[in-house]
């Protein structure tokens, strides 16, 4: 049993390195599907402002932000700079037409979207395959013959979306005056996991009900995907942009060890 002792429990010793979830062209697929705009005329201004919004507050989260989110960002800028300067008359205003700004970053996405989408079938088959493990609502749901809908299973910028939900929200709660407290995230991860044990699930927002300040989100949300990294829980989201809830699970024997666990370094 490792104990508190054990781990380095500064938010940054929790490091969660983004390309092991997903990429910017996906960051900007989600936006675009969440916002329901047209992929062939994306409102550049709303989105690039969304994308920056969304990579702020991984920086924030002290998540391992890649230069190429960066880069993109300036992309973004980019393009909505050219965006609002206006295009040259041509003589016969179609021949030699300049190309639309966002054109190229359209292909790219489309481009993306097609090889995502060929992923995604094979990993779904492999899942099908290899299924072992049922939701206790999908046990129910058998038990009694009624037809269950099946979740799907949560990305990284649906729980950013989620956790940034739940920051706008907290805004709005009379403030509560209590003592600067950094709390370590392993006794977070402890306190996250005694109240899974009640209820075997909770929504999304439960975890964060009982803190009142920023850094308390904060640190609820790394201790969230630490414990999705360990694979001590699931987390799963009732369609597309639906409510979100996590599941607890038994933990495999081949799951990661916590970060600064002493096991690590074991030969």
């Amino acid at each position: 049993m490792n104990h508190p002792s054990d781990f380095e429990s500064a938010p940054d010793a929790f490091p969660v390195k983004l390309e092991n979830f997903e990429g910017p062209l996906d960051l900007l697929l989600y936006l675009i599907k969440k916002d329901e705009v047209n992929i062939h005329d994306i409102p550049i201004a709303r989105i690039t402002a969304q994308y920056l919004d969304a990579i702020a507050l991984m920086q924030e989260l002290d998540l391992d932000v890649a230069g190429e989110y960066l880069v993109m960002a300036a992309t973004l800028i980019h393009i909505k700079s050219k965006m609002l300067l206006p295009r040259p008359e041509t003589a016969a205003n179609v021949e030699g037409e300049e190309e639309d700004p966002r054109d190229a970053l359209v292909r790219r996405l489309l481009e993306h979207q097609k090889f995502k989408a060929a992923a995604g079938l094979l990993h779904e088959r492999e899942q099908l395959r290899a299924a072992q493990w049922l939701r206790p609502d999908e046990a129910v749901a058998a038990l009694a013959g009624d037809e269950y809908e099946p979740e799907i299973e949560v990305d990284l910028f649906s729980l950013l979306s989620a956790f940034q939900a739940v920051i706008q929200r907290a805004t709005l709660r009379p403030k509560i005056l209590l003592p600067a407290e950094q709390l370590p995230i392993e006794v977070r991860i402890d306190q996250l996991l005694a109240r899974l044990s009640e209820n075997e699930a909770c929504g999304f927002e439960d975890l964060f009900a009982d803190v009142h300040d920023r850094s308390g989100l904060i640190v609820t949300f790394l201790a969230l995907l630490e414990m999705i990294r360990l694979k001590l829980v699931r987390v799963f989201q009732a369609g597309t942009f639906g409510p979100i809830r996590v599941y607890k699970r038994s933990r495999p024997a081949d799951a990661p060890h916590p970060i600064g666990d002493p096991e690590n370094h074991n030969g």
